[in-house]
């Protein structure tokens, strides 16, 4: 193969070379190089100019050779507060890609910035399509750099998916619905709820639940119950003690992920706060701190290392299309959740 010319650096000329010789961004060399319709046509023979004079030609030689299925490249970009969900995730896309002999590439990014530097990254390693896991599932600015460039995009567990990216996710309302109604049935009346990131749907979508389920059992809605977390244990912590510090505290604590709902049961071992004797807690996700907390923790089951398994095939799936010049529109799988009735929840204190 013919090698690429090394950049004045010292190193080989990648599309930020590329970019810079052009005097444009490299998203826009990508669009050009992906052969992207919506790049003016004065604007492409600039980068094209740049591209010759710079002798790039590796890169775009590896994407023609990688028109067969072998070689599909899987970006995965990801910005979770929570290990444990991210290697769920990871568990099943890995085991899945191996068996489709895709690659995928991990990049972690942070703020917005950051979020364009990973993608700039991912582009330049050539991926085919794009996994977004929570909270960058619900990122409208991620989405939108990646789709202008012409990468396929997957969202995972997004409650509201938009109609122009793939989506593999569980129904968060009728989850969270599940286990209001769980701990309505146990004769809770003051039940707390802890929100999530306020940035990602299914944080709006569970409380949206919670809601429906006090609502069936004609139960009004304290609002000095509500308390805004970010799903993360931290956020637990001081959201546990929020609500237990109260004159008049919940009998139950509805947090909306496994690892908050680990925050509150720390808060309540350290009050000698009998659980769930004196008070129920339940989390949302079934993560493995779930079950090696004490008492194991009453929750809905999110299929996570299925789910990582499907997007991996969903993106395979429409890269495969989209490489042999079909028609391809975004796919919406909704996969089941399971309520897990442990022993943090019981009936409501006389």
């Amino acid at each position: 193969m013919k090698r690429q010319r090394m950049s004045d650096q010292g190193g080989t000329v990648t599309i930020h070379d590329v970019a810079r010789h052009a005097g444009v961004s490299s998203m826009t060399v990508s669009r050009v190089i992906n052969k992207n319709v919506n790049v003016r046509e004065p604007l492409r023979e600039k980068v094209m100019a740049s591209i010759k004079a710079l002798k790039y030609t590796m890169n775009m030689a590896a994407r023609s050779t990688r028109a067969g299925m072998g070689g599909v490249r899987i970006g995965v970009l990801y910005s979770h507060p929570s290990a444990s969900y991210l290697n769920e995730v990871m568990l099943g896309g890995l085991d899945q890609a191996a068996r489709l002999g895709a690659q995928l590439l991990l990049e972690k990014c942070g703020g917005l910035q950051s979020q364009k530097n990973a993608v700039n990254r991912l582009v330049e390693a050539g991926v085919d399509g794009v996994i977004l896991p929570p909270p960058l599932c619900d990122s409208a600015p991620t989405v939108q750099m990646l789709t202008r460039v012409g990468i396929p995009v997957l969202a995972l567990a997004t409650a509201r998916p938009l109609p122009e990216v793939s989506a593999v996710r569980i129904d968060d309302f009728q989850g969270a619905l599940a286990l209001t109604r769980h701990l309505t049935k146990l004769g809770h009346k003051r039940i707390g709820f802890i929100k999530g990131n306020p940035t990602h749907t299914p944080t709006e979508v569970r409380y949206e639940g919670f809601l429906k389920g006090l609502s069936e059992a004609g139960i009004t809605l304290d609002e000095g119950l509500v308390v805004q977390g970010q799903f993360t244990y931290k956020s637990g912590l001081e959201a546990g003690r929020e609500l237990l510090d109260r004159k008049d505290p919940p009998t139950a604590i509805f947090a909306s992920n496994d690892d908050m709902a680990a925050g509150v049961m720390a808060v309540a071992h350290g009050l000698k706060i009998s659980i769930p004797e004196q008070l129920s807690v339940c989390g949302f996700d079934d993560t493995p701190v779930a079950s090696t907390i004490w008492p194991q923790l009453t929750t809905v089951h999110q299929p996570i290392v299925a789910m990582g398994r499907s997007s991996v095939s969903t993106i395979f799936e429409r890269i495969k299309e989209l490489k042999s010049g079909e028609p391809s529109r975004p796919v919406h799988q909704l996969m089941k959740f399971t309520l897990m009735d442990r022993d943090s929840t019981g009936p409501a204190p006389k």
